[in-house]
């Protein structure tokens, strides 16, 4: 009996130890949630303008309560937002506000009129994040010293964020309704239930291909319509809160595996940083309505990666890479190429500029829905957009006086104004989009077929070190309407020069077309021609508003002047097989664009037909062969290529030998693609191999080509 009693009150000890600890943790996990958030920076005059603004009833002047309506933006969120700042200035010793009576009561009155009306907006957002959000921190920041009966109230509201709410779905906002929930488990203090929402937090972490969530090839889909939402949920709401609450359960026992620290360093090198201009800047082609709202051009923070590097040493090298660049110590230097072929998403890097191309498909649609007002007029911003970016501020806020119609890169048929909102999300119809890279170069081929417009095109893009080559051709359109192919439209930052009927000519300010030109030299960037051409210029200052491009309410109507250069093919109504070719030449003076405009900067177009979009780099030996369906061709003397079905083709060449060959098959529908080489090719892999015809002198590559998660994904034969 004595033995048993000991045993009891050993197990006894064991269990108020582990309560103990486990208790300590969660202490040490408020410490630093509470210490993120008195990070805020308290201005005094901010603090008085906020009690000056507030009525006896603890209300806020100025906010329209009675309007909860989705496109109102929900002013309500001011007044919690409020409260959490007066809360923050009243703990913060370096305020002239700290344990100030009057603040406090202010606060107790500000939360006490919230909790009586318990303000429910028709946007769940609202409801189940905003609010819950600046409650919750508020009871982390005071609760023990606000009345017992109004943190009571407003535990209900905060509990809106909960795992059965509706936007607790798989994706962004899971991991923010979780957080949200696990903070207010800090606050009251229950350390086991806060360990399951932690492990729910933790399980987030993981590829959901398919469906909601991170890709295979580390994109990210918020919803099911498979629109690129990397930058957006995909960042803020998924990496950056997976990554705080990484660092706030640190070195605790609720702290998460290695494994998925390690696969969100992945996600970040690998799918945000590639989709940032140099992993430095937000880069505009990968947002969506967000584009509809004015933006700042500053370096995105660095403490995502500090707190990474908290828990793990994994690719720490890339990460400090990211650190100073983005704190202005280093120069950009990463040169890559990546398609991302879950989103149909194209990126190119050099160290001197950075480019992208957007495109849908049948497997993803082509926008997202403007969602409370935001983004109504992106109906075409995924029609082979290609956005190019020395600096990445090429596009800062043009949006008010953007035309719509005239997106980088994309052929539009030029309606008279664009379609309603509720239009803009469309299905895709074709297969063929997609893109061949070996990780450092790469082509795109776009078989286009508008969903808005009697509009369709074969247009391919090809990629280089120091150019890039756009072709387009079986532009057909039954429409009356004209048909432009748009180069650019970005800011007006310089002269516009344009070497015209062999003169160089310093183009005034205006709108005009032009004839025989062989390039156009702006901003540091050079569009050249292969053969003189027809082009359409405007360098002048367009008007609009932001009130235009969105339905949200509150929105100044203010007119907004800016210069805008923009360049563009018209290729007049009812085209039949129109086409075009040009070359874009970052980061190059006037004087060097025309003495490389003399060779085509090295360019070869090898084909430009329904069939087949091909171009050849002379001084690379690179060949890119964009095959619409079956085909063949001789890429140099001796040397032709013969592909048995479409597909993608990049091969490079050194002294008549090929030494590199990359495949890819946009349409997904292939197990293997067979080609057809001049030479002769003794190569084994485990995925590929090749026969040799002695006879006729040529070898047969037969290379399996990915499936499930990775179809669309380019596969290297290694010689």
């Amino acid at each position: 009996m004595k033995l048993n009693n000991q045993y009891k009150i050993l197990f006894f000890l064991l269990l108020v130890t582990n309560i103990s600890f486990g208790q300590n943790d969660l202490n040490i996990i408020k410490e630093r949630i509470v210490e993120d958030l008195m990070q805020t920076k308290i201005d005094d005059a901010k603090v008085a303008s906020i009690l000056e603004n507030m009525s006896k009833d603890g209300s806020f002047k100025g906010i329209d309560y009675s309007d909860l309506s989705r496109n109102a933006g929900f002013p309500h969120r001011h007044h919690t937002t409020n409260l959490v700042y007066l809360g923050k200035a009243f703990k913060n010793k370096a305020s002239g506000y700290y344990n100030n009576s009057q603040v406090f009561d202010q606060i107790v009155k500000g939360l006490k009129y919230w909790v009586d009306h318990d303000f429910v907006g028709e946007n769940w957002h609202n409801n189940q994040i905003t609010t819950p959000t600046n409650l919750g921190e508020l009871m982390l920041i005071l609760g023990d010293q606000l009345p017992k009966d109004l943190v009571a109230k407003a535990q209900p509201i905060i509990g809106k964020a909960n795992m059965n709410a509706s936007g607790a779905r798989p994706s962004g906002d899971r991991i923010v309704i979780a957080g949200i929930l696990a903070k207010n488990l800090l606050f009251l203090g229950e350390f086991e239930e806060f360990n399951k929402i932690i492990r729910i937090i933790e399980g987030e972490l993981k590829f959901s291909t398919g469906q909601r969530g991170m890709q295979h090839d580390y994109s990210f889909h918020h919803r099911t319509d498979r629109v690129n939402n990397t930058d957006s949920y995909g960042y803020g709401k998924y990496a950056n809160e997976f990554g705080d609450w990484s660092y706030y359960v640190a070195n605790t026992k609720y702290a998460f595996s290695k494994d998925k620290i390690n696969q969100l360093v992945d996600y970040y090198l690998d799918g945000i940083y590639k989709q940032s201009v140099y992993g430095i800047y937000a880069d505009v082609s990968v947002q969506n309505r967000s584009i509809s709202h004015k933006a700042t051009f500053v370096a995105r923070g660095t403490q995502e990666i500090e707190r990474l590097l908290v828990s793990t040493d994994y690719r720490k090298k890339e990460l400090l890479e990211i650190i100073q660049l983005r704190k202005g110590e280093v120069q950009p230097s990463a040169s890559f190429a990546k398609f991302f072929w879950q989103t149909e998403h194209f990126v190119f890097q050099r160290p001197h500029f950075y480019t992208t191309v957007r495109m849908f498909s049948s497997r993803n649609r082509n926008m997202e829905v403007p969602y409370n007002g935001p983004g109504k007029t992106t109906h075409h911003r995924a029609d082979g957009t290609n956005y190019v970016m020395l600096k990445g501020d090429e596009y800062l806020n043009i949006w008010p006086v953007y035309d719509w119609q005239k997106i980088a890169g994309t052929t539009i048929l030029q309606k008279p104004h664009l379609p309603d909102p509720e239009d803009i999300q469309k299905e895709g119809s074709m297969d063929f989009v997609g893109a061949v890279t070996d990780g450092l170069y790469g082509s795109v081929a776009f078989d286009f077929k508008s969903p808005h417009d009697p509009l369709e095109a074969k247009k391919s893009w090809f990629f280089f070190d120091d150019a890039y080559v756009c072709l387009g051709t079986a532009i057909n359109s039954s429409s009356e309407l004209e048909v432009a192919t748009t180069i650019n439209q970005s800011l007006l930052r310089s002269d516009v020069q344009v070497m015209e009927n062999g003169k160089v000519r310093l183009m005034t300010s205006g709108k005009r077309t032009l004839e025989d030109v062989k390039w156009i030299h702006h901003d540091n960037i050079g569009y050249v021609f292969l053969n003189p051409t027809s082009i359409n210029l405007s360098n002048q200052t367009e008007t609009g508003s932001w009130a235009q491009i969105t339905d949200e309410k509150n929105i100044s109507k203010e007119p907004v002047h800016i210069d805008v250069f923009n360049l563009w093919f018209n290729h007049g109504s009812k085209p039949s097989n129109a086409s075009y070719a040009y070359i874009v030449v970052p980061q190059i003076s006037r004087i060097k664009l025309n003495d490389r405009s003399n060779n085509n900067c090295n360019i070869k177009i090898l084909s430009n037909t329904a069939s087949l979009q091909a171009v050849k780099e002379v001084k690379l030996g690179i060949s890119q062969l964009n095959f619409f369906e079956a085909g063949a061709i001789e890429i140099e003397k001796g040397m032709k290529v013969q592909i048995k079905s479409s597909g993608l083709v990049q091969l490079k060449m050194k002294g008549g030998k090929l030494v590199g060959l990359t495949v890819s098959d946009p349409s997904r529908k292939l197990e293997r693609i067979e080609l057809l080489v001049s030479g002769l090719y003794d190569v084994q892999g485990e995925n590929y191999h090749s026969s040799i015809d002695p006879v006729k002198k040529e070898t047969k590559f037969s290379i399996d080509l990915p499936s499930t998660v990775f179809l669309g994904k380019s596969v290297n034969v290694k010689f």
